[in-house]
């Protein structure tokens, strides 16, 4: 038996989370943990939330609180994210935590001790107007490299890591003022002393994929540089040294550390030692954007320290939303709490692992998630398995009949039952878990087919052996989709095992023993529906209204007055209205709005308004909206109504129609 240490990349407590989150790390972590406790492997799997640095404070700056309150706000959304997820961690800690301040000021001690660690006289920026040196996210400016617009210490859009004095045209983002060039000192770590060693990590290891490899030998080119570790703030861990007064660690060394910190606490729970997991065999699931960080800055970290190195960095790479990037400050994002509102965790997991390989860029749209739900979960998954056990309580009384006397294509599709948890169980401990799921889905899809072929609803009348071994063989492999698909569906797969009878999936090498003739399994109940199209067209809508929500109800909502003048609200009046056929709450609207001709949009008022009593109505309409299809329906725009009663807010009769109201 292997001891595996697992670590997920630490989220900023800055924000809840959102789809791309999930897919990009926490689903891969969680499958993997999965299927190796299921082999028999000790798992140790770990994180926590990133509660310093910059991004916290500058929240907290913005909504004038203390930034522990924004970090508390948000780890517990965070914990919430994760856990309807069904993500099992063993321990999911905070980098607040009295434990992580002792690690980490100790780490770092160590290595000042060593000689790695030491004082640098530096330039850096600062802002006469807030009289404070910035750290790298309070300015912003365009990127030296690219020319985008970029943090102080990241560009977004070719993915450099950045100093914040690098930055064309920066400006402090709490008062706008252009920051000048100051001389300070900071604490710095030898990072170029480790060059040699680190280009041998990264080139000899077989466990990096290859996009962490590119990345990485990219970084390397360059030359390494030695590396600030400190920040001027007041929130923060501060540095273990007298002379240091009012300097913290910089989120890029005690950040990394939450892993070790995290394991820690479970170890002091457990009574287990976290450093037998590390010391055999330590994955860290990552996003793409932190891969230097993980493959050059912590390894770099760890050879000072004296500790052994990760074995394999896996990097998810993005999930894009409607074919656009994600942007929570748009809103133009799915939130995990809004998804679990509405739809089984388990669709998602499906969706996000099935739908790309996490080594390339991947999309979600609506549309193909209800496509790959109606067309695989439902009509093959969900057909075969309902199916299968529907006809054994029919022609069998639920028990599992004799398997004799089979034919060839039931010694096939034997064989291919047999076959594939020692396959599909292959894929995810090699990390490609796509390939896993679709190993699943092929042989449920061959179970179909099987089952269409030899018609047991038609062989028990006339050879009834033929049925049986039909539904025998059926049956298991029912039971094998239970255990097989239990690291990427849990709560299916447990839906499963209860009508088949079975306690417990956590045996991998159980899911390839048949169950015996005679052995007596429950009742079933469809497992998967199928998602109606007005379902998909009101999920698009809330898209495109920015789900008209915040991330959580105690936040501010201010808004800037230039912000609000963006938008363009106009008196129009209802000219057309009826119903969009096979929708029950979506009106297709034309709208006089004082131009050429009437705006079409589209609207969910059915369930409130007849089409005919709203001809004539004057609505207020916003206007400049970029034009979007739901239900296949071009909509021009949007007809502001109030919350879950869609009462239509109207202007006073007086007003003219096409006349702005803001």
């Amino acid at each position: 038996m292997s001891k595996i240490f697992i670590s997920c990349a630490l989220p900023y407590a800055n924000g809840p989370c959102h789809l791309g989150h999930i897919r990009s790390t926490y689903l891969p972590a969680d499958i993997y943990a999965r299927y190796n406790r299921m082999a028999g492997n000790d798992v140790l799997m770990v994180c926590a939330t990133d509660e310093h640095g910059t991004p916290i404070a500058v929240k907290a700056d913005k909504e004038n609180k203390k930034p522990i309150e924004i970090s508390k706000r948000y780890h517990d959304m965070i914990v919430r994210d994760v856990e309807s997820m069904n993500i099992s961690l063993d321990n999911f800690s905070r980098t607040t935590d009295e434990k992580h301040y002792e690690i980490a000021q100790k780490f770092f001690k160590d290595l000042y001790d060593k000689g790695f660690i030491y004082r640098q006289d530096l330039e850096q920026l600062y802002c006469p107007e807030c009289k404070k040196f910035l750290p790298d996210r309070y300015v912003e400016g365009l990127c030296p490299v690219c020319g985008a617009e970029a943090r102080g210490d990241h560009c977004e859009k070719c993915g450099r890591a950045l100093d914040p004095t690098e930055l064309d045209e920066p400006h402090c983002i709490t008062c706008g003022t252009t920051p000048v060039i100051k001389d300070t000192y900071q604490y710095a770590f030898k990072l170029s002393e480790f060059e040699d060693e680190l280009k041998e990590y990264i080139d000899n290891n077989e466990n990096l994929p290859a996009n962490v490899k590119n990345y990485a030998s990219n970084w390397l080119k360059e030359g390494l540089n030695d590396w600030i570790l400190t920040r001027d703030m007041d929130w923060g861990i501060p540095v273990p040294l007298d002379e240091a007064k009012g300097k913290v660690l910089y989120v890029w060394i005690e950040a990394f550390l939450g892993y070790i910190s995290s394991a820690s606490q479970w170890s002091e729970k457990s009574g287990k030692k976290w450093e037998e997991y590390w010391s055999d065999f330590v994955v860290h699931f990552i996003g793409k954007d932190i891969i230097y960080h993980h493959s050059i800055f912590w390894p770099g970290l760890l050879k000072a320290y004296g500790c052994k190195l990760p074995d394999k960095i896996y990097a998810g790479e993005f999930l894009s939303l409607e074919g656009e990037k994600m942007s929570t400050s748009k809103n133009w994002v799915i939130w995990i709490d809004d998804f679990v509102k509405d739809y089984d965790p388990d669709l998602l997991r499906y969706f996000l692992t099935i739908n790309a390989p996490l080594n390339k860029d991947s999309d979600f749209s609506w549309d193909d998630f209800q496509k790959r739900n109606n067309d695989e979960l439902a009509d093959v998954i969900g057909n075969f398995l309902h199916r299968t056990f529907t006809f054994t309580r029919k022609f069998f009384d639920n028990k599992i009949p004799e398997y004799a006397n089979p034919s060839n294509e039931d010694e096939e599709f034997r064989k291919a039952i047999e076959e594939l948890p020692q396959n599909a169980g292959e894929y995810i401990s090699n990390f490609e878990f796509r390939e896993g799921l679709l190993e699943i889905f092929k042989v449920a899809k061959k179970g179909n087919k099987y089952f269409n072929d030899q018609e047991p609803w038609k062989a028990v009348k006339e050879d009834k052996q033929k049925a049986a071994n039909c539904l025998y063989l059926s049956n298991q492999l029912a039971k094998i989709l239970a255990f097989t698909l239990k690291p990427y569906l849990p709560t299916k797969a447990d839906d499963i095992a209860k009508i088949l009878n079975i306690d417990d999936l956590s045996n991998w090498d159980d899911a390839a023993v048949f169950l015996p003739t005679g052995y007596e399994i429950n009742k079933s109940k469809p497992l998967f529906k199928k998602i109606e199209d007005d379902e998909i067209a009101l999920q698009k809508e809330k898209l495109q209204e920015n789900l008209k929500t915040t991330e959580d109800e105690n936040m501010s909502d201010l808004i800037t007055i230039d912000k609000f003048d963006e938008i363009e609200i106009k008196i129009g009046q209802i000219k057309e209205a009826e119903k969009i056929e096979k929708s029950d709450k979506l009106l297709k609207l034309q709208i006089d709005v004082g131009e050429e001709k009437p705006r079409q949009i589209v609207s969910g008022l059915a369930k409130v308004y007849n089409p005919e009593d709203l001809i004539d109505k004057k609505v207020c309409v916003i206007v400049n909206l970029e034009p979007a299809k739901l239900f296949g329906t071009l909509s021009e725009g949007m007809v502001l109504a109030a919350g879950d009663s869609c009462a239509l807010l109207t202007p006073d009769e007086q007003g003219k129609v096409g006349e702005r109201i803001q």
